[in-house]
C-alpha cells in the first residue's frame, strides 16, 4: 500500500523562533529532519509528504519551503503567516509564488479567543488565501467546531481541513458534543479532515483501540474527504512509531481497496492538489 502522508513536521531545537517542543516533551525535544523520517518509514512505500509548520514564525515557513525545494519527498508545505499583520496579504502573495506552498495554518488552538477567526479584520487575509489557491489547515479543539462551521459557511470557496480530528477528549472517552459538532461541519462540502494526532490525545499507556468510536465517526462523516496523516514525530510522544499508526488506522477504519487507497493517498493528493503543484 502506498502512503501519502498529509501531516509531517520537521524542526531544529536551536533554530531562530523555535518555541515548541520544549523540555517538557522529552521524547520529541530534539532535532527531526526528513532523513530521520525516511529511516523510521523505511518499510513504507512513502509516495510523498506534506510538511506542516510547527512554529508561529515566518522564519520557520521560509525554512520549510527551502527544505522542500531540495527534497523530492515533499509534495507541499503548509506554512504560517501572522494573520493580524497589515502586511499579511502581501506576505501571502509573495509566499504563493512558490508552488510548493499549498496552505496556511494559524494555530487556532493556541489562541484564547475561540471566535478569533470570525473577526472581520481578517477578511483580507482569507480573501488573499482564496485568490492564491491556498488551503486552510484548522488546528482546532472541540470548542472551535461551531465557530469553524460559521467560518466555513462564510467562505465556501476556501478548502479547509481539520487537523487531528479536532482533538477530541479521547483520554476520558468523551464523545459529545464533539460528535454532533463534527457531523455538522462535515456536512459542508469544502471541509475535509485528517485522521492524525489522535494517539497524542489519549492518556499515556491508553490502548489505541479505545479510539475506535472516534475513528468510526470520522469515517462515517467524511468518507473520501478523510486523509491519513502521521503527525510525525509528535506521535512518538504517545510511544508510537510510524508504522504503528498506519497499522492502527488500518485496523480501526477497516477500509480496503479503493476506500483505503483514498484514505492513505488519494484524499490528501486531491485536497492539496499536489499533482498540479
Amino acid at each position: 500500500m502506498r502512503v501519502f502522508d498529509s501531516h509531517v513536521h520537521v524542526w531544529r531545537i536551536d533554530a531562530p523562533g523555535h518555541q515548541w517542543p520544549d523540555a517538557d516533551w522529552p521524547l520529541i525535544h530534539c532535532d527531526f529532519a526528513l532523513d530521520d523520517l525516511r529511516a523510521e518509514a523505511r518499510d513504507v512505500d512513502l509516495a510523498g509528504v506534506i510538511l506542516v509548520q510547527s512554529q508561529p514564525d515566518d522564519r520557520d515557513t521560509d525554512w520549510l519551503l527551502a527544505d522542500a525545494a531540495n527534497d523530492a519527498l515533499v509534495a507541499g508545505v503548509v506554512g504560517w503567516v501572522d494573520f493580524t499583520s497589515p502586511q499579511a496579504p502581501d506576505r501571502i502573495a509573495t509566499l504563493a509564488r512558490n508552488p510548493r506552498l499549498r496552505g496556511l495554518r494559524p494555530m487556532l488552538q493556541g489562541i484564547a479567543d475561540t471566535d478569533w477567526i470570525l473577526d472581520r479584520a481578517l477578511d483580507p487575509v482569507i480573501a488573499a488565501m482564496i485568490e492564491h489557491g491556498l488551503r486552510f489547515d484548522a488546528l482546532i479543539q472541540p470548542r472551535h467546531l461551531p465557530v469553524l462551521h460559521a467560518f466555513a459557511t462564510r467562505w465556501p470557496d476556501l478548502p479547509i481541513v481539520i487537523d487531528h480530528g479536532a482533538k477530541p477528549a479521547a483520554a476520558d472517552g468523551t464523545l459529545d458534543p464533539w460528535r454532533n459538532d463534527m457531523a455538522a461541519v462535515a456536512a459542508l462540502p469544502q471541509v475535509h479532515c485528517k485522521l492524525s494526532g489522535l494517539r497524542t490525545e489519549q492518556a499515556q499507556g491508553q490502548a489505541a483501540d479505545e479510539l475506535a468510536p472516534y475513528v468510526a465517526h470520522l469515517v462515517s462523516c467524511f468518507g473520501d474527504r478523510l486523509m491519513w496523516g502521521s503527525d510525525w514525530p509528535v506521535l512518538r510522544h504517545a510511544g508510537d512509531r510510524y508504522t504503528d499508526w498506519i497499522a492502527t488506522a488500518q485496523a480501526l477504519t477497516g477500509l480496503t481497496g479503493d476506500a483505503a487507497a483514498s484514505l492513505f493517498e488519494g484524499a490528501a493528493r486531491r485536497f492539496y492538489d499536489v499533482d498540479a503543484a
